[in-house]
């Protein structure tokens, strides 16, 4: 149900490494929870994230949601699409509707995220 070449964390965010920047969206299970979102608010390209602390919103029907930063680093894009948009969150939370990239000052932070199985399991500790 989450894919396998993702890290994910205990907010829902997952984050795909590769070559230079990560990119950066909600799970399906947030966007999921969250219901339609109407509006998303992203960092300027070029801010300084820090792991943990605030950096964006989500505003659906049911309620605003603090977007996360998931690791340290600056962001290098954001995804312009969803200002008219914002429904691809919801529709494609893993393709289409990825939310940022962020330039990560230390790999070991991405390393250190969960895995698609571990972050199942918090889900249903059954």
């Amino acid at each position: 149900m989450y894919p396998e070449d993702l890290k994910y964390t205990a907010e829902h965010e997952w984050v795909k490494a590769g070559e230079g920047p990560v990119r950066v969206g909600i799970t399906d299970f947030a966007q999921d929870a969250l219901g339609d979102i109407v509006y998303v608010q992203l960092p300027e390209v070029g801010s300084v994230v820090r792991a943990g602390d605030s950096c964006g919103e989500l505003e659906s029907t049911k309620s605003v949601s603090d977007l996360f930063a998931p690791v340290n680093g600056t962001v290098r894009a954001v995804n312009e699409a969803l200002a008219d948009q914002p429904d691809l969150v919801n529709t494609d939370p893993y393709g289409e509707g990825w939310l940022l990239d962020i330039e990560v000052d230390d790999d070991a932070e991405v390393d250190a995220l969960m895995d698609a199985e571990t972050y199942q399991g918090q889900l249903d500790p059954s």
